[in-house]
């Protein structure tokens, strides 16, 4: 049974941090991509990071937000630096089979619960 477990987020205020990680079991975690992805308040899902040998990121993160993984672990992670209100969310992790652009949620096979990030401005 897969499952993705994820942790890390919480309350910060404006220009904070947090670093968020997902935990895979039951699959060979170095054979899939693994992304980060965030639901803000009645919004669709948005694409934020992923990596598999490289990483790739949306462009309102990029140069804040850094993805890391850590095959050993079979653990991905999210450090998020100089957080804006905006980025408030529900943030999921998922991982997917190499197969397009690994731009969009259908792209993945398996999901985390998710973790909320509030910002307090």
């Amino acid at each position: 049974q897969v499952q993705l477990v994820e942790s890390g987020g919480g309350l910060v205020q404006d220009g904070g941090s947090l670093k968020l990680s997902c935990a895979a079991s039951g699959l060979d975690f170095r054979g899939y991509v693994s992304a980060w992805f965030r639901q803000a308040s009645g919004k669709e899902r948005e694409f934020v990071a992923q990596m598999r040998y490289t990483k790739l990121y949306n462009d309102f993160v990029r140069g804040r937000f850094s993805i890391s993984r850590d095959n050993d672990k079979n653990t991905v992670y999210l450090q998020m630096n100089s957080l804006k209100p905006e980025d408030a969310a529900v943030y999921y992790c998922a991982l997917g089979q190499p197969r397009g652009s690994e731009l969009l949620p259908t792209e993945y096979d398996y999901w985390g619960q998710g973790t909320k990030v509030t910002v307090s401005s």
